[in-house]
């Protein structure tokens, strides 16, 4: 359960920056000065904070992903016998979630309690639902950092969803670490090493 939760945060880093981007004052022209860091945090520090804690949990999080794909798992190598690439459903989290949050109302005003809240809640929700549902693996982040996600099917195990950082097709060897439910992580074994 705690993999599908780091998995659902690092989906929202986009979102952390696009908020914080939205919240800081812009300026230019004649007149224009950095009002500094430190009234940028006290002046807006709610959504800020949140985007700056919420974006540092994701790379956390990411980097013991990646850690996680990169050292395999314990399971023996199994035979890919059919794959099928899922890539395009990361678009699918992006173009329903992420991008609706960030644009409906390019102010937010999230300063406003009642309005960060909401946020949060809403936040929440949709977490909730993608990891109840088993979905939460279609990552926008994932895929601009050039994750995989293939649905595979191997003697050993059936059909099941992998996620990895190698380009695989049907005849490849693959090392699956169970995320839970069916998803796993997935690293492609190498013959020519064993």
């Amino acid at each position: 359960m705690w993999q599908k939760i780091k998995l659902y945060i690092i989906s929202l880093s986009f979102l952390f920056i696009l908020l914080a981007i939205n919240q800081v004052p812009v300026c230019f022209g004649k007149g224009c000065e950095f009002i500094s860091l430190k009234e940028l945090f006290v002046v807006w520090p709610p959504i800020l904070l949140f985007c700056l804690i919420g974006f540092i949990a994701s790379v956390i999080f990411y980097l013991t992903f990646r850690y996680t794909i990169v050292k395999g798992a314990g399971l023996p190598a199994e035979e890919i016998q059919s794959i099928e690439s899922l890539n395009y459903e990361s678009l699918t989290f992006l173009a329903t979630y992420i991008i609706p949050l960030v644009c409906f109302d390019l102010d937010f005003h999230l300063g406003e309690n009642r309005n960060f809240i909401m946020l949060l809640l809403v936040l929440f929700l949709i977490g909730w639902i993608y990891v109840k549902t088993n979905i939460y693996y279609t990552n926008p982040t994932l895929a601009v950092l050039n994750f995989k996600i293939y649905k595979v099917t191997t003697n050993e195990k059936g059909t099941y969803i992998i996620i990895t950082k190698t380009s695989l097709r049907k005849g490849d060897m693959i090392i699956p670490n169970d995320i839970g439910d069916n998803i796993y992580f997935a690293s492609k074994y190498d013959t020519d090493e064993s």
